[in-house]
């Protein structure tokens, strides 16, 4: 159980970058054209009207070009998914073993499977959406992050985000077989969408968009009952994406699809390491897709180094 909430501390510390993106003027930075983008690319993830998972490469090539989709049909009910986390796929003979959060029916579920090489759900394996526990129905967004060091030696960290319909971020650590709330951050409700850009040792950053245009970063120390600090990184512009979604670009840049639901349209964006107004962002362009589907998410690998921030 969470013994304290952060409240009106956190939500000052973040007032700042909200203010500053809401109150002075845009300050557009020109591409930093030693950024070396073709060789990055996203896994992206979809669940289906009809439940199925998808999953295609979107690389940023000039133009952006797209793999192949893959659809792995039956992982959930039709309509079933109301939010999905970030799934994490480990290779596994010639397929795939799968995992990752969702919300089902106003629960948090532990969701697994595998596929075998032609992408379809293995049945010499089981498929699981082993329930966590209700009360989900009011979040906008849910996300997990897995922090595996690659020194053994060092202690891992699986941690859970959620925003709740009036803007509260809250926190949780897996401690476990149970997760522990860690604290919470109030008066967010300006924030639309939060992706991760950067994991370490000590703390987890987000790249956030808010409802009047601005672009920060949100760096949220690991800490139990830490406060997280909001930096502006641009003004204006940023308003009409309903989902940011993000992957290592480079040696410390981050590869940023923003998806606009009203015109079911995504552009694709490398990002510089974050330096508030100083980021690099470079523009690649429109994604040369329909964003059709009821929820977009991410395929990360089993060691997943975000380097952001």
């Amino acid at each position: 159980m969470l013994r304290k909430t952060v409240g009106l501390a956190s939500a000052g510390a973040l007032a700042l970058g909200l203010g500053l993106a809401a109150g002075s003027q845009a300050q557009a930075k020109p591409a930093d054209t030693s950024a070396t983008t073709a060789a990055c690319a996203l896994r992206l993830g979809s669940v289906t009207a009809n439940g199925a998972h998808t999953s295609r490469m979107i690389n940023a090539t000039a133009p952006i070009t797209i793999g192949g989709v893959r659809g792995t049909a039956n992982v959930f009910q039709p309509g079933q998914v109301q939010h999905t986390t970030t799934f994490v796929g480990t290779p596994l003979l010639n397929g795939e073993s799968r995992s990752g959060l969702t919300v089902l029916g106003g629960a948090l579920h532990s969701s697994s499977y595998v596929v075998d090489g032609q992408s379809q759900i293995d049945p010499h394996y089981p498929k699981n959406n082993l329930r966590i526990g209700g009360g989900w129905s009011g979040y906008r967004w849910v996300e997990q992050s897995i922090h595996r060091p690659a020194d053994a030696g060092s202690p891992s960290r699986t941690t859970l985000y959620g925003q709740q319909t009036d803007g509260t971020v809250r926190r949780w650590v897996a401690d476990g077989t149970s997760w522990r709330r860690t604290g919470s951050v109030l008066g967010l409700s300006r924030v639309k969408s939060m992706t991760l850009i950067s994991r370490t040792a000590t703390y987890e950053t987000f790249l956030a968009n808010t409802r009047s245009g601005g672009l920060l970063t949100v760096r949220w120390p690991t800490s139990y009952l830490s406060v997280p600090k909001g930096t502006a990184v641009r003004d204006t512009t940023w308003q009409g994406f309903e989902q940011l979604i993000a992957t290592k670009c480079g040696v410390n840049g981050t590869l940023l699809l923003a998806i606009d639901r009203d015109t079911q349209s995504g552009y694709l964006y490398a990002v510089g390491h974050a330096n508030g107004r100083n980021t690099v962002i470079k523009g690649l362009g429109k994604v040369p897709m329909t964003f059709s589907d009821p929820q977009y998410f991410r395929w990360a690998p089993k060691y997943d180094t975000l380097v952001g921030d």
